[in-house]
């Protein structure tokens, strides 16, 4: 008989290895290599023995020692199927090219994605992952080069390659608020509005992405600056950088003004926004009015032309009011629950606190009636204002995409709040480039698998690829991947092209 590795369970619940030499009259020549309590254990030691066995084919080596799981030294470790996954979007956007194979801003990009920390702690997530890192004062060097506008750009450009937008494009734009533990601004972090009421400097960081998420452009502003001034230089900028000539703009009621609809379509754009309902429409109260008694149907959408702006500078616009049953349900149970707090406080039996149905003249307390009704007639409505000439389904349709861009929105804004005293507006722009970088990756990856980037992770970062030394050679390991997870790589090169 030929030499083979066998497997044996052992009374304490582990594996045994053993390379089976020969078989003679009921005689075995055997060789125990370890016991294994773990699956990646138990495929070191097959790997160790197949190794050995291979190196004494035809050889009946009855003096052979005794090899101990414990004594085989393991050289190095490696989360393969989850870097060289990494490697392969990130080839596939060109970021090693308009980087010059910058290896430091690979680094931090791979890091940020398996998990989102500083650049000084991404060496240690680098480690874990079986990649040397580059030290952290060659990153600090590094740093002013990605803060560089013509450098992050040519991150967009690739993107936008990818993305293939053509000469017309929808585009999503929001904003976030990254503020910073420290008392003083610096011209860039300043106070200014916040949602969450903060007095702390801040900057507002505005996103560009196309209708499924993809990032095309992300830059900083001061903290001061009104949010509705953000959105037109950026999108300018991606527009003169890249040849698109026509732009429709889909973004969220915080955005909505009458001076900021008027400038988008000053420059030739289009738009799709989010609008505030302060009074019921006429066309909501027409059909209230000719169908006396019947429940609104789910999703009905109403018409409304309208006029913005003042004379000699009037804008038409469309706007379509849709009404969901789900949004009604919900609005009306908070309308509830604030009615009721109104009406025990105007008892006396609760004290008066921030309540909009609440009146108070002088003295005198009651439950504004009538703010409640106009309440309850709004609940479940929605306008959505454009100048396209479009039908409601692809207005509101559009909007709806807004999810992805909030989806995309994932920065760790304690990286940038950490350290006040080193974030420098050339840090904070460097920084960007890297979650730019980052977010283009995780959303390619989702698009691909189907899985969000932390299930993708989690997942990929259990398969370790090990290297032991057995009697003085380099032996290679690694744990055996799922169908599942061999069809998932597969789809990634795949949908890559490689």
């Amino acid at each position: 008989m030929s030499p083979y590795v066998r497997k044996v369970p052992t009374k304490s619940g582990a594996q045994a290895v053993q390379i089976v030499w020969s078989k003679k009259h009921g005689h075995v020549e055997m060789e125990h290599v370890g016991s294994a309590h773990s699956d990646s254990d138990l495929a070191l030691l097959i790997a160790a023995a197949r190794q050995r066995l291979h190196r004494g084919q035809g050889e009946l080596d009855l003096g052979a020692p005794v090899i101990d799981h414990d004594t085989l030294p393991i050289v190095g470790v490696r989360m393969g199927r989850l870097l060289d996954a990494i490697a392969q979007v990130y080839r596939w956007f060109g970021f090693d090219r308009v980087s010059d194979d910058d290896k430091v801003f690979e680094q931090l990009v791979t890091a940020r994605i398996i998990e989102p920390t500083s650049k000084k702690a991404s060496a240690r997530v680098l480690s874990e992952a079986g990649w040397e890192p580059v030290s952290y004062a060659t990153v600090k060097r590094h740093l002013p080069h990605f803060a560089q506008r013509e450098w992050r750009d040519s991150l967009s450009g690739a993107m936008a390659r990818r993305a293939q937008l053509g000469p017309s494009a929808l585009v999503l734009y929001d904003l976030s608020t990254l503020w910073f533990e420290t008392d003083e601004g610096d011209g860039f972090r300043e106070p200014g509005f916040s949602k969450e009421r903060r007095l702390e400097p801040q900057v507002t960081v505005g996103l560009l992405t196309d209708v499924s998420g993809a990032p095309l452009m992300v830059d900083a502003f001061a903290g001061n600056r009104a949010e509705t001034t953000t959105m037109i230089p950026l999108i300018q900028r991606f527009i003169s950088a890249y040849g698109i000539t026509r732009v429709t703009v889909v973004a969220d009621a915080g955005l909505l003004s009458g001076a900021n609809l008027k400038a988008v379509e000053d420059v030739g754009w289009s738009f799709i926004v989010g609008g505030r309902i302060p009074e019921v429409p006429y066309v909501v109260k027409e059909w209230v009015r000719t169908h006396p008694g019947r429940a609104i149907p789910d999703q009905l959408v109403l018409t409304q032309p309208d006029i913005m702006g003042v004379k000699p500078d009037l804008r038409k616009r469309m706007i379509y009011y849709q009404w969901r049953a789900d949004r009604a349900r919900r609005s009306l149970h908070g309308i509830d629950e604030q009615v009721m707090k109104a009406e025990k406080a105007v008892a006396g039996q609760s004290p008066v606190k921030r309540n909009r149905f609440v009146s108070i003249s002088g003295a005198k307390k009651s439950v504004n009636r009538e703010l409640e009704a106009k309440a309850r007639t709004l609940a479940g409505w929605k306008s959505y204002v454009t100048n396209l000439d479009a039908t409601p389904e692809f207005v509101i349709g559009a909007y709806h995409q807004l999810w992805h861009i909030e989806h995309a929105f994932r920065m760790s804004k304690h990286d940038l709040k950490a350290r006040p005293v080193h974030y420098k507006k050339d840090s904070i722009d460097a920084h960007l480039a890297v979650v730019f970088a980052a977010l283009a990756i995780s959303h390619r990856i989702e698009q691909i698998t189907g899985w969000t980037i932390s299930q993708f992770v989690k997942t990929l970062r259990t398969y370790r690829e090990v290297a032991i030394t057995v009697d003085g050679h380099i032996i290679k390991a690694e744990q055996p991947i799922t169908n599942e997870i061999t069809e998932l790589l597969a789809k990634i090169r795949d949908s890559l092209g490689h």
